[in-house]
């Protein structure tokens, strides 16, 4: 048995690792226990639930896609800050399939206002700054980014774009120049 060693942490990446395989809608604390080769009771001593694990892995995938998009930013303006921002939401929802789904699990407002998707939106503005967008233009090209992005790597998970000859890196990169166009038009200057 693989008892030893078991805390909150090692569960929390282990359920990462498996949300990435197995899709994250299917992490319960029996799949998690299997991968472990104990009893789903022995479980409860750590997690009380399959909700606060599922909690702990979008906490984890918001941690981890913050910092990659941090990094990916850093010292960036304009549409070069743009671009990086949405390569690296691609890129990790590409590499982690189940993590990036994680990152959209619904939490309770306290425990989102403690976590890094406040981190991802203070990013989004600080790249929106150097568009200066006024007052609520800022607010609805943050709505804008996300859905876009989003929309864009969930609809490339599935395979929707799979039907044509166009190469998905171009539809990208045209998507990413027609947003920065459609910032630059908003502008308030």
């Amino acid at each position: 048995m693989v008892r030893a060693g078991l805390n909150p942490e090692r569960l929390t990446l282990a359920g990462a690792e498996l949300a990435d395989e197995t899709g994250f809608d299917e992490v319960t604390l029996s799949a998690l226990a299997r991968r472990f080769e104990v009893k789903p009771a022995s479980l409860y001593s750590h997690l009380r639930n399959s909700h606060e694990l599922k909690t702990r892995i979008a906490l984890f995938a918001l941690e981890e896609l913050a910092d990659r998009v941090a990094d990916a930013v850093a010292g960036r303006a304009g549409k070069d800050a743009l671009t990086a921002f949405a390569n690296a939401y691609r890129d990790y929802a590409r590499a982690h399939p189940g993590r990036y789904e994680a990152a959209r699990y619904r939490l309770d407002p306290e425990t989102a206002a403690a976590s890094a998707g406040v981190r991802h939106a203070q990013m989004t503005r600080a790249i929106l700054r150097g568009y200066d967008l006024a007052g609520p233009d800022q607010t609805h090209a943050v709505r804008m980014l996300g859905s876009v992005f989003h929309g864009y790597a969930a609809l490339e998970a599935s395979g929707a774009f799979d039907h044509t000859d166009v190469a998905t890196e171009q539809s990208w990169a045209w998507t990413l120049d027609s947003l920065d166009l459609a910032l630059r038009s908003r502008s308030a200057s």
